[in-house]
């Protein structure tokens, strides 16, 4: 079986990208809003398709679920994936936080997966797929809930290719590319064995295709990760032989946390997997070295890893029975707002219902008192047998009262007053309550509340009038207050919205009279001010004596104008009045990365402010590329550019002589005046004069070594000026991340993300333009490293084995 949904569109689509067919999600779930996301997020990886410019959001209910019918379920497993791309849909800025739970019931194959709003924002989801899997390779019994940790690729540098899914990978895994610290990568061309035994699992042969081996022929092959202590973990390792020997083998063992597998011999292109289940972390990491034998006189590889996460649930599904006769509630009175399991999670059982959580959990009370009910009451209430209280008052439900409801063995409140039922009382129901087993509340009890409501409502209504005068005297007042402040505005002189001119004689006031220098870029002195209503701001005066003049002044105004992102620093207005120019932005308390990275600042930015600050740019670098129609191409970027507010967020400025250019498709650059500062220029700009976006990540990259290494890109030593990339390349060759990182982070930061941090710069600041990534690629692998999972793109369940379970998968944050 396989099933992709798109969450939030309105019609089917075939998407070429991916050969995947997907469905709207308008006919798995009754609730929730399709709302389009910010194209300056959109993914550009044609492996992710269309499916992340679009979600549906659930701003009502505390539990909104999908409810898929899986065809040829029984015996059989699925590899579930839940996508979320928030995209900034609500305009929010504000990645909101919430639960996912995933509910199997074996009796009618049906999947529920559920988000619950944990009151820390509006649940969303952007695509929902189902594939098949297999539970023989990976698990070891039909309870067994795997979730994936990663699959990785192990090839070239992270990014260099969009990862290996569907059609290549028949079950749909997302392999990504990746490389273990301290290896190089080996690749052949040739045919690999997949239909032999040895391919269990089924990998692709692109991925089976390339491999890592260690760097400058060392014996082993090492990797440390952290994971959560409390969880058991399963490993697969993939092997092929990629290349040929006439004479020996490659013999290989694998220990992981101190047990040894091995040793295993390769065969020329044919596959091997091997597994470690069940695994505890020791002192929360799991470490696992690959070893050649002594007799096999060659390096050991790896072409693919895989990590899950074990979770053995406990909790059943609530009961069966139960289950099949409030579903035929739900439809008899039309109750959308019952989603998912009727009891699970604890905390979001269904409106209305109680339960009680044995194993399995039953509902034991259903009050639907002033639900707006209509027609008959539902026969099916007699099948739940643990009912001890049913409330149906106060609704518009007609016909008789069914006898079967006497053969519930545990009723003892049955309210059915208020409605429009007739006939007699069945005899059953009142013998119960003649003998005080059952607490009866009949229709006849209606009329003795026939006084209250007026009452009630003329209460109502006199507090309804009291607080609808309050309103309009405070409305009144606060007209009052606007119209006053306006005047007063108005008499102050000016209160600048955005993108508005600004006036010589006001550019002086702002200043103060250009009171307070606080930097001087290429237009000249920069000046610290505020507008008329105290909001501070920064002047930027374009000097007589600048290199620039009024057609790069306008090209940067132009710009500022329509440019608009979070990690971009604002425009706030300008000033072009005879010879006097100049620009207005937000004001950014915190000064410039170079401020912070290379002054006596006491003050240094920990290992965290560090990734973020970069991920912080590169999003700024990513709308500047890939949101801007034409692109904008920044060409001098630079620490001094990258400027940080009150917060630490950064914000990529003095983006002026940055030029709109229309993208040639062949070639995606345009031929432009050498601009820049050194250090930070892409050399292949200075050979060809061809100016394109990998220019500006290759300055993105030395700014990513600067972070890491604390260093400026010209080093100086007592010999020599040396270029950071140069002072950093046999640092990486030597394998000591320690002499890599800025000494003043102490131990305060992770090895891992280190060594990958440090693959992203090597990878930005390649010689060619070709070998660069695009900057979107940047800030996914950027993510990884600081373990962001609120702006994961992708959070995905494997489920091995249908099992009665309703369990919790990690936040989607």
């Amino acid at each position: 079986m396989m099933r992709s949904i798109d969450c939030g569109v309105e019609d089917d689509y075939f998407d070429n990208s991916t050969g995947i067919r997907f469905k709207s999600d308008t006919e798995f779930i009754s609730s929730g809003e399709n709302h389009d996301t910010f194209p300056e997020y959109f993914l550009n990886n044609e492996q992710f398709g269309k499916r992340y410019e679009t979600v549906r959001s659930f701003p009502n209910g505390m539990k909104n679920c999908y409810t898929l019918k899986l065809e040829q379920a029984t015996n059989n497993s699925f590899r579930i994936r839940a996508s979320f791309a928030y995209g900034n849909y609500d305009r929010k800025n504000k990645i909101p936080k919430f639960d996912l739970y995933l509910g199997v019931n074996y009796w009618t194959t049906i999947l529920s997966m559920c988000l619950a709003n944990t009151g820390t924002g509006t649940p969303f989801i952007s695509a929902l797929e189902i594939r098949p899997s297999n539970i023989s390779t990976y698990g070891n019994g039909s309870s067994l809930e795997l979730i994936n940790i990663g699959l990785y690729d192990l090839s070239s540098y992270p990014g260099q290719s969009p990862g290996v899914r569907y059609k290549d990978d028949i079950y749909d895994r997302v392999w990504y590319p990746s490389q273990l610290p301290r290896s190089v990568p080996i690749n052949t061309s040739s045919d690999i064995d997949t239909q032999g035994s040895g391919n269990l699992y089924k990998l692709p042969v692109e991925v089976l295709r390339t491999a890592v081996r260690p760097f400058n022929g060392s014996n082993s092959l090492s990797y440390s990760s952290s994971f959560a202590s409390s969880y058991d973990y399963n490993l697969y390792f993939h092997f092929a032989e990629l290349e040929f020997f006439e004479d020996k083998q490659r013999e290989i063992s694998i220990t992981v946390n101190g047990i040894t597998q091995g040793p295993f011999t390769l065969e020329y292109l044919k596959p091997l997997s091997i597994s470690f289940q069940r695994l505890r972390t020791v002192e929360g990491n799991i470490t696992f070295t690959i070893s050649t034998t002594m007799e096999s006189g060659l390096p050991p590889i790896l072409n693919a890893l895989e990590y899950y996460q074990l979770k053995q649930f406990t909790d059943s599904a609530t009961d069966p029975s139960d289950v099949n006769a409030i579903m035929s509630i739900k439809h008899t009175y039309n109750r959308d707002d019952w989603q998912g399991d009727p009891c699970l999670p604890k905390g979001y059982s269904w409106s209305g219902l109680s339960c009680h959580f044995g194993s399995p959990p039953r509902i034991i009370s259903l009050n639907l008192s002033s639900s707006k009910l209509t027609g008959e009451i539902s026969p099916s209430l007699a099948h739940l047998l643990e009912l001890q209280l049913i409330d149906l008052s106060y609704n518009d439900l007609t016909g008789s009262v069914p006898d079967v409801l006497a053969t519930l063995p545990k009723l003892k409140s049955l309210n059915i007053s208020g409605n429009k039922l007739k006939g007699p009382i069945p005899q059953s129901l009142k013998d119960k309550s003649d003998h005080g087993s059952l607490l009866l509340r009949d229709p006849c009890e209606g009329n003795s509340k026939k006084f209250i409501v007026p009452v009630v409502v003329s209460i109502i209504a006199a507090v309804a009038l009291v607080i609808l005068l309050s309103v309009l005297f405070i409305f009144h007042r606060k007209s009052v207050e606007v119209v006053n402040n306006t005047t007063a505005s108005n008499k102050e002189g000016f209160l600048k919205s955005k993108n508005q001119p600004f006036t010589y004689s006001e550019i002086v006031t702002i200043t103060a009279n250009f009171k307070t220098g606080i930097g001087e870029g290429g237009f000249g002195k920069v000046f610290h001010g505020h507008l008329n209503d105290g909001t501070p701001v920064a002047v930027k005066l374009l000097s007589s004596s600048s290199k620039q003049g009024y057609k790069e002044f306008q090209a940067e105004a132009q710009s500022l104008m329509i440019v608009h992102h979070k990690n971009l620093v604002s425009l706030i207005g300008y000033c072009k009045e005879d010879d006097h120019m100049a620009l207005v932005y937000e004001f950014m308390s915190n000064g410039n990365l170079r401020q912070h990275l290379f002054s006596t600042n006491t003050t240094v930015l920990n290992w965290n402010q560090r990734l973020q600050i970069a991920v912080d740019a590169a999003q700024g670098l990513d709308y500047l590329h890939n949101g801007c129609k034409p692109p904008i191409v920044h060409r001098d970027l630079k620490p001094s550019n990258i400027l940080l507010t009150e917060n630490m967020q950064a914000k990529i400025a003095d983006f002026g002589l940055s030029r709109a250019f229309s993208m040639d498709t062949s070639t995606s650059s345009i031929s432009t005046a050498l601009a820049g500062t050194p250090g930070y220029i892409d050399p292949e700009l200075h050979a060809s004069g061809t100016l394109n976006k990998k220019s500006d990540v290759y300055s993105f990259g030395i700014i990513l070594f600067e972070l890491i290494t604390g260093l400026p890109v010209q080093i100086k030593n007592t010999e020599h000026i040396m270029h950071i990339v140069d002072w950093v390349t046999p640092m990486i060759e030597e394998g000591d991340i320690r002499k890599i990182i800025d000494p003043r982070l102490g131990s305060g930061f992770d090895v891992n993300a280190a060594w990958k941090a440090v693959e992203i710069a090597m990878w930005c600041a390649q010689r060619t333009s070709k070998q660069r990534p695009d900057i979107s690629q940047v800030i996914a692998e950027l993510k990884e490293c600081i373990g962001r999972n609120d702006q994961n793109v992708q959070i995905e369940m494997t489920s091995l084995g249908m099992a009665s379970y309703s369990y919790t998968l990690p936040r989607a944050r």
